[in-house]
């Protein structure tokens, strides 16, 4: 008697099983947060906390962070770190207060002499990092105590304002004139309908090619799921003033970003340069030419952010973006980046910030108290870390290896207990 073997019929508890950890893990987490602050504001203070306008100044209110962010996971990426963007965010931002308020240029040109400066800052970091091979560690740290003692010079410790269309960069819902409430709808809706159908084509030519990929039930949850979050999403913000000008700004570039990382020879070339750098350079990879360039996004970056504080304080000042750039690289971790390089996503990096910024904003909501505040970030963070250690023990099979010692800098005893007969190796000759 022959038997005909069947494949199981596929489930949804077999689907949610698969999620990928890594790459969802901080979505659900952000939804569940939320879920959670709205429970306790409408039992603590009978009021709701997911509203439109709380939603907008969660975008509002960690916007530079986020742009920070973005460019701190492709440093990440890399396999380095970036101590100096908080002070060359306050230097930018004050060279653009400047050239607004003393200089009298015009608000665009002031926008982009901030992000030039920035840039020209990361090409000097950038050199020494890439092409003297000093660490980045070092060379950032150093130029986080630079360019702050820059800011205090050439702001004489004083605070020089700021107005006009500069200062709507960071909190305006209009252009021109013309309110963003609409095409911040019709932006949502399109969203929807072109990520169903890259999702569909996608699947179209797995099939085609004979790829296996996720469960069928699976791929139609992510995408159903996906698209009826990004229509919620936009027709919230519509329902209040529309999606902010600095909302805008940040959506256009986690796509450029999120297109390079993923669509470009040199966004491939950032991945493979921080997961493994000697076996990059031997694959042909620029990995100094890769390193640069990285730097020069950044610095970038951190002047558009110094843009967006600068226009939403009003005004330059010398305490500008202090303890930032722990900001920056806290939401790069809680986003899903390693701390060894190689893994990472740019709307990862931009979850991992809304996760924060949530969670502070939903804890002041309640009236806790801001040093309880800060203890519970930094939980958080160690919590990310950690998740990012078991994930990767997890998906080389680690078994019931003990998490202390398998990351490098571990437990010398621990590793050396994963290889009892290993002896000593026996010293050279030297006669």
């Amino acid at each position: 008697m022959t038997t005909v073997q069947t494949k199981p019929r596929p489930s949804l508890l077999g689907a949610l099983r698969n999620i990928n950890l890594r790459a969802y893990g901080m979505i659900i987490a952000l939804v569940l947060i939320m879920i959670l602050f709205q429970v306790l504001s409408v039992a603590i203070q009978n009021q709701n906390f997911i509203t439109a306008q709380n939603l907008t100044n969660a975008i509002l209110q960690n916007s530079y962070i986020l742009i920070l962010a973005i460019g701190m996971m492709l440093v990440i990426v890399n396999g380095h770190i970036d101590l100096s963007v908080g002070s060359v965010l306050a230097f930018s931002g004050a060279m653009s207060a400047i050239a607004l308020s003393h200089w009298d240029w015009p608000w665009w040109a002031a926008v982009l002499f901030a992000i030039g400066i920035g840039a020209l800052i990361g090409v000097w970091q950038a050199f020494w990092i890439a092409y003297v091979r000093i660490p980045a560690f070092i060379v950032t740290l150093a130029g986080m105590l630079i360019f702050r003692g820059l800011t205090l010079k050439v702001l004489d410790a004083e605070t020089i304002g700021t107005t006009g269309t500069f200062n709507t960069l960071a909190s305006g819902y209009d252009v021109g004139g013309v309110e963003l409430r609409v095409p911040t709808l019709v932006l949502g809706l399109l969203g929807a309908v072109l990520w169903v159908f890259f999702q569909v084509r996608g699947r179209a030519r797995q099939n085609k090619a004979g790829i296996v990929g996720s469960s069928q039930i699976g791929w139609l949850v992510k995408t159903v799921v996906v698209a009826a979050v990004i229509i919620v999403a936009a027709y919230t913000f519509y329902s209040y003033k529309g999606l902010p000008i600095i909302g805008w700004i940040l959506l256009a570039l986690v796509l450029l970003f999120t297109f390079i990382a993923n669509r470009t020879v040199f966004g491939r070339h950032i991945y493979a340069g921080g997961g493994n750098e000697k076996a990059a350079l031997l694959s042909g990879v620029k990995t100094k030419q890769t390193t640069f360039w990285v730097f020069v996004i950044m610095g970038a970056m951190a002047g558009l952010a110094g843009v967006i504080v600068t226009a939403r304080l009003h005004s330059a000042t010398p305490g500008a973006g202090n303890t930032l750039e722990l900001s920056a690289i806290a939401s790069s971790f809680i986003g899903g980046a390693s701390v060894t390089g190689g893994v990472g996503t740019i709307i990862g990096a931009v979850i991992g910030g809304l996760v924060m910024g949530i969670m502070n904003q939903g804890m002041t909501v309640l009236g806790i108290a801001t040093d309880t505040v800060q203890v519970i970030l930094g939980l958080v963070v160690l919590a990310a870390v950690l998740f990012d250690v078991w994930n990767k023990k997890r998906a080389t099979g680690g078994g019931n290896v003990p998490l202390v010692g398998i990351t490098p800098g571990g437990s010398g005893e621990a590793k050396r207990a994963e290889k009892p007969d290993a002896k000593e190796p026996e010293k050279a000759s030297t006669s």
